[in-house]
């Protein structure tokens, strides 16, 4: 069929060919691959379909896109049981928000804190971790988020690997000396682990992570001026892993203030990493911040920190480095021998 297209869509590591007239839409493609696949159509993210630079919409002809024969598409979705039961809690709870954030800097007064604490037991007691590497002893804990922390996870790309926030890598492999490093997100386990693996992150040489919290581990708490909100509660990590993690050794950054609610000493709220075609070249958030958390890694309690002026640390640190660069420079200038040599210098010329 002169007219059709020779389509291979990629996912969850196994190719799909699929055959489709080039006059259907985005829409029909997407409708053949959920039978493909499972993954209904408001789920795919096909990371390198685009029309003019951008997301094609749904009535876009696929004629128009110009794919190539055998074009391979790289997609992202979870099937719906899948989402189902990583999304299920033990408890009976009213309605989530989950896409807002807390003003920085708010003070929230949380109501009935002890029903809060027995949630984090109860995640203590029967949430199931799966170890991939085993904590070191006498390291620190880092937290992190995924999507906007290290992966722009809207923007279209060619791959997955153009929405990786710069300096990933580097960053990891910095945080590894001092950190061990846990990887907590608000999704399914199964899309954690294939993001992880299209960013490279889960079998790189220089570092490793330690394993992965989904969205099953986090707890509802009541905020009388917000209502009822999802938290990344960091007292599950410390439950589990009490002779390695507690309060004094843990950081966790996030884009989003309200994660840090039980925890508000030990979050760093990280600026999001958006619009990756136009920031991946000049975003440099993870460079600073490894060096924060090589600034911070030899002090007894990380609580002790206000994370939120992190920058600032870094200020002051590179103030005192340059006063003691003009301190020593102004030493050697009146230091005799320095004159002698300038003198014996001055003759042999």
């Amino acid at each position: 069929m002169g007219d059709s297209l020779q389509i291979t869509v990629r996912w969850s590591g196994k190719d799909y060919d699929i055959t489709i007239p080039s006059s259907d839409s985005v829409a029909s493609l997407k409708g053949t691959i959920f039978k493909q696949t499972g993954v209904r159509p408001e789920r795919q993210k096909l990371l390198n379909l685009k029309h003019q630079g951008k997301v094609p919409e749904n009535d876009c002809l696929l004629s128009e896109l110009k794919l190539k024969p055998g074009f391979k598409i790289m997609m992202m979705g979870s099937l719906e049981e899948d989402i189902a039961d990583a999304s299920s809690v033990p408890e009976d709870l009213p309605e989530v928000v989950d896409d807002f954030d807390i003003p920085e800097g708010e003070e929230i007064a949380l109501e009935n804190r002890e029903v809060h604490l027995a949630k984090i037991e109860r995640r203590v007691k029967e949430h199931q971790i799966n170890i991939l590497n085993p904590p070191r002893e006498g390291k620190k804990l880092l937290v992190l988020d995924i999507d906007y922390t290290l992966f722009d996870h809207r923007s279209p790309a060619e791959s997955g690997v153009e929405l990786m926030r710069p300096y990933l890598h580097e960053f990891l492999t910095s945080a590894y000396r001092d950190y061990d490093i846990v990887i907590w997100s608000a999704t399914s386990m199964k899309w954690i682990e294939e993001k992880m693996k299209l960013l490279g992150v889960s079998k790189h040489v220089d570092y490793k992570i330690c394993f992965y919290l989904d969205c099953s581990a986090m707890i509802t708490v009541h905020a009388p001026k917000y209502g009822v909100v999802q938290v990344k509660p960091l007292g599950v990590i410390w439950g589990k892993f009490p002779e390695y993690y507690k309060p004094s050794n843990t950081i966790m950054f996030d884009d989003i203030n309200r994660n840090f609610l039980m925890n508000p000493k030990n979050g760093l709220k990280i600026r999001p990493f958006q619009k990756a075609h136009i920031n991946r070249h000049k975003d440099v958030e993870l460079i600073k911040l490894a060096k924060y958390l090589r600034l911070i890694s030899k002090q007894d309690d990380l609580t002790n920190f206000n994370h939120k002026h992190w920058e600032k640390y870094l200020s002051k640190l590179k103030e005192k480095k340059r006063k003691k660069k003009l301190l020593s420079n102004s030493s050697d200038d009146h230091d005799p021998s320095n004159n002698e040599a300038g003198a014996s210098a001055g003759d042999a010329s």
